[in-house]
């Protein structure tokens, strides 16, 4: 028994740096709404690859379940739908310091989706853990907002691709 607890002793304690607890809203003090700096262009070109391929598979995952969340996407192909790009189309961004790094937060306009609610933006977040550039950059999520709930708290809402005015805010998804 003696050497189960010196083997959880050592084995918790060598991992303790690599192993964390995701930041939630309130632990988490955002920088207000901002135009893109460079450094945060850079962050998100480097994982745009990975958005493009998750608004796709969302779409795709939410087609099946709930066709509404992308209903504002119908009629446009993937790659129309995709055709967004960062130094034209990241409008704003939020940050939030973590121990492990900084989330970013990203508002990104979808110029081809332009409908009765105005331009199409989508909400996505980045992590860029500290010190080494942006090779260790990675995608995070997309927003998918699911919204005014009924009394038995039942979405009659969804909505990946957001409004202008929606607020770029924390999310955890």
């Amino acid at each position: 028994m003696f050497f189960f607890f010196l083997f959880l002793l050592f084995f918790s304690s060598s991992l303790s740096s690599e192993i964390y607890l995701p930041a939630s809203a309130d632990q988490v003090s955002l920088t207000a709404p901002h135009a893109p700096h460079a450094r945060a262009v850079e962050a998100f070109n480097f994982v745009l690859p990975e958005i493009k391929h998750a608004v796709i598979a969302s779409r795709h995952d939410w087609d099946v379940h709930e066709p509404k969340m992308w209903s504002r996407a119908a009629g446009l192909s993937d790659e129309k739908l995709t055709t967004f790009t960062i130094e034209d189309d990241l409008v704003e961004i939020r940050t939030g310091v973590v121990s492990y790094g900084t989330i970013i937060f990203g508002k990104i306009r979808l110029p081809t989706v332009n409908d009765e609610l105005g331009e199409g933006f989508i909400h996505v977040r980045i992590h860029d853990p500290p010190d080494k550039g942006e090779e260790d950059v990675m995608f995070h999520s997309i927003f998918t907002m699911e919204g005014k709930r009924d009394a038995d708290g039942h979405p009659h809402l969804w909505r990946a691709i957001q409004v202008k005015a929606e607020p770029l805010e924390f999310f955890n998804e």
